[in-house]
């Protein structure tokens, strides 16, 4: 049975998405999956921080991550969905045709949103892709800062859209990006804090919500 296949498309820039997909292979991973990650940005972002885990850990690291671009996506994908329990895509913003790609390849797409009504409105051209594909789309709201009642607003909107959103909302912390400027995520450097409890419950909604797809 081939694995789960998770991709985390966002066309606006600066949503977080690579912050979430590292932090989430890393969580997929401590709950006993074999995990791969495919980077098909060409800023390589997830890449980098594969590589600065690499040096890190020593003796090599504990996920598969393959870096690829445009017509090789599928196939790649596909070969690593069959040797691993779950594959999770960093896929780029702002090209149509290699996000597009790696939304018809999964079997939910991650849209991060920042609650603010720019990142709203621009994430409307993503849920569309991902409607024309017939792939299931879960809005994560991502650095959200605290008491920040325009969440709530956001939901809202997104509600009117039928668009289903993820009760687990990851907030704005520093400790995502001190993790993985080790290579690290914060379920590794900060295990007890709210940022890692954050990631653990979204990488358990995630699974189940996809899960139910297959």
């Amino acid at each position: 049975m081939a694995g789960t296949v998770i991709t985390v498309a966002q066309q606006k820039g600066g949503a977080g998405k690579t912050t979430l997909v590292a932090h989430l292979a890393i969580a997929f991973r401590q709950g006993g999956k074999s995990v791969a990650t495919v980077d098909i940005d060409p800023q390589a972002s997830l890449t980098r921080w594969v590589e600065a885990r690499r040096a890190m850990r020593g003796d090599g690291i504990d996920i598969t991550h393959s870096q690829i671009t445009g017509w090789r996506t599928a196939s790649e994908v596909e070969r690593l969905a069959r040797s691993h329990d779950i594959v999770v895509i960093d896929s780029p913003p702002h090209a149509e045709t290699e996000a597009r790609l790696a939304v018809r390849a999964a079997n939910l797409a991650i849209v991060p949103v920042q609650p603010s009504p720019m990142d709203f409105w621009a994430t409307t051209p993503t849920l569309e892709m991902a409607k024309q594909e017939r792939v299931p789309a879960l809005i994560v709201l991502n650095r959200v800062p605290p008491r920040a009642k325009l969440a709530e607003a956001v939901i809202a909107k997104m509600a009117e859209l039928g668009v289903e959103v993820a009760e687990t909302h990851v907030g704005n912390r520093v400790g995502f990006a001190a993790a993985l400027l080790e290579g690290q995520s914060v379920t590794e450097t900060e295990k007890g804090t709210r940022a890692a409890k954050e990631i653990r419950a979204l990488a358990t909604e995630v699974l189940q919500r996809a899960g139910s797809r297959r």
